[in-house]
């Protein structure tokens, strides 16, 4: 069945007069639906590496021209909005504090905590994850189980260009307060990123715990403590100091993974 969706989501992608048609407009409500319940993701583990699957994508972006827009009150609040919003918490398992909001075709794990935050439709929230106050999850986002997402921390979310790989958080990570990650960046698991790291696509992520540094992009290896940092950079107008993210060390084996998400950072002598 999943490749029938497929086959109808594919064609409907190139012919867009094909959304009028029921078939297809079933389809894609039933590939948001599987995304809600977490049966189908965006992007998954496969081996080694995470397979992004672009027609789910694809289904996405075609799931709101099907949506019309429409107004939701909420006490004194109003909404004027083409997407339905997550309403099963008690359900899941998932405890929501107010003004938490996930989108309908979020997938929330049971043990996840939502504090005032929103994750976007497409995203992937695991088990035992904290989203903590202001923090958001991008459309589309993995974010893997007993990850904590701190104050304000911003997951970027992508849906096009399709072919662009979401932003993938793995298991056990600690991401410290007003840290950014966008442009399908991917952490790997137990690493921690202190306050105010910014990854993007071309960030220059570098590792100076040993005698020589060495350079990586896109990707934080698992286990890793990164703190902000710069590097002098030659321009027409002179040298400049330009943003990096630093790799200070790794988690030590010898605590937990629930206390060393904190004392990862004190290890190191740096702030969470």
């Amino acid at each position: 069945m999943t490749t029938e969706y497929k086959k109808l989501i594919e064609d409907a992608w190139e012919d867009r007069q094909l959304l009028e048609y029921k078939d297809y407009q079933i389809a894609i409500e039933t590939v948001i639906m599987k995304l809600d319940k977490g049966e189908l993701r965006v992007a998954e583990p496969i081996g080694n590496r995470w397979h992004v699957n672009e027609w789910i994508k694809k289904a996405v972006v075609l799931y709101f021209p099907l949506r019309q827009m429409k107004v939701t009150e909420v006490g004194p609040f109003v909404f004027h909005d083409k997407m339905k919003l997550k309403t099963n918490y008690k359900d899941l398992g998932v405890r929501v504090v107010p003004h938490g909001i996930a989108r309908y075709g979020a997938f929330l794990g049971k043990g996840v905590v939502m504090m005032p935050s929103y994750v976007n439709i497409g995203a992937y929230v695991d088990e035992g994850t904290m989203v903590d106050t202001w923090a958001t999850v991008g459309s589309c986002a993995q974010v893997g189980k007993n990850v904590h997402l701190s104050g304000g921390v911003g997951i970027g979310g992508v849906l096009e260009p399709l072919q662009a790989a979401p932003v993938v958080i793995e298991d056990n990570c600690f991401l410290g307060s007003r840290c950014i990650v966008v442009e399908g960046v991917h952490v790997e698991t137990e690493a921690v990123l202190g306050a105010n790291v910014v990854l993007t696509a071309s960030t220059k992520i570098i590792d100076v715990s040993g005698d020589e540094p060495k350079e990586y992009k896109g990707r934080v290896p698992a286990r890793s403590v990164v703190i902000p940092g710069s590097y002098t950079k030659k321009f027409p107008a002179g040298e400049y100091q330009v943003p990096c993210a630093l790799i200070i060390g790794t988690r030590k084996e010898s605590t937990d993974k629930k206390t060393s998400l904190n004392d990862a950072l004190r290890d190191h002598q740096v702030a969470v």
